[in-house]
């Protein structure tokens, strides 16, 4: 692993860090350091400390609340497309200052990973977004999630499977990532088990194929309730750690 992509803002709208823009975070968490706590904060600090680039995973407004999704909308609430309620009125500019303490309160960010940048909502000012992370951190990569144009995203993008068309083509020469699941899910839960793994080898392929394509393979593990990879997600990272070793080795020795 060469860097990783923290979830800050997911469809719920609950932020992991204390954001001053909204109640909607993680001091609302009592049970986690007694509502004190940062999870923003250790992520970056953990990974520098080991030499790993650091990204953030963060949500744009989209249509989330629907049985499909697992979620409706309370009685007697309007639907705020998966932003906090702080966000009514004016999503671009809570979006942008969310982003703000996101670029400023935790050094160089290395990638920021949007999902739904072209949503109805705020699609048409997308680029007017993507001119304020410049403005606070240049060197910061924005991706833009199953964007296929530079114009779209500093790199071509693609979510596999959902957007299984969407895998650069062969010979291809433009800066790209392509991201996928070690299970079933994208979150830690209770109701996977081992066959629902994606297998040592087949990762190796996605990785030596992403590779082939000029693109780097961005692999959700998900986290436990402690915060830890465990179980039978560390179990397999070792496989594949083991696995890839061996393969460098031999091709070392030849």
């Amino acid at each position: 692993m060469k860097y990783g992509v923290l979830t800050v803002k997911h469809t719920g709208g609950w932020c992991l860090w204390d954001s001053d823009h909204t109640t909607h975070d993680i001091a609302r968490f009592v049970n986690y350091n007694s509502g004190k706590g940062d999870i923003v904060r250790e992520f970056v600090d953990a990974f520098r400390t080991r030499g790993l680039k650091v990204g953030f995973y963060y949500c744009f407004p989209g249509d989330f609340s629907n049985p499909r999704h697992g979620s409706r909308i309370p009685e007697g609430k309007p639907d705020l497309h998966g932003l906090p309620p702080e966000a009514a009125g004016d999503y671009v500019g809570f979006i942008k200052k969310q982003l703000s303490e996101l670029l400023t309160e935790y050094g160089p960010i290395d990638l920021l990973w949007i999902d739904q940048y072209s949503n109805k909502y705020t699609r048409s000012r997308w680029q007017e977004v993507r001119a304020h992370i410049r403005s606070l951190q240049p060197q910061c990569l924005v991706i833009g999630n199953n964007a296929h144009s530079l114009r779209e995203s500093d790199v071509y993008s693609c979510e596999f499977p959902w957007d299984s068309s969407g895998m650069p083509p062969e010979g291809n020469t433009i800066p790209a990532e392509v991201c996928d699941k070690i299970s079933r899910t994208w979150f830690w839960n209770t109701t996977d088990g081992p066959e629902h793994l994606k297998d040592t080898r087949y990762i190796i392929r996605m990785l030596k194929l992403c590779n082939e394509r000029n693109a780097n393979y961005l692999l959700n593990v998900p986290p436990d309730r402690q915060g830890l990879i465990s179980g039978m997600h560390l179990k397999r990272m070792q496989e594949l750690a083991a696995l890839l070793n061996a393969t460098a080795t031999e091709m070392d020795g030849r």
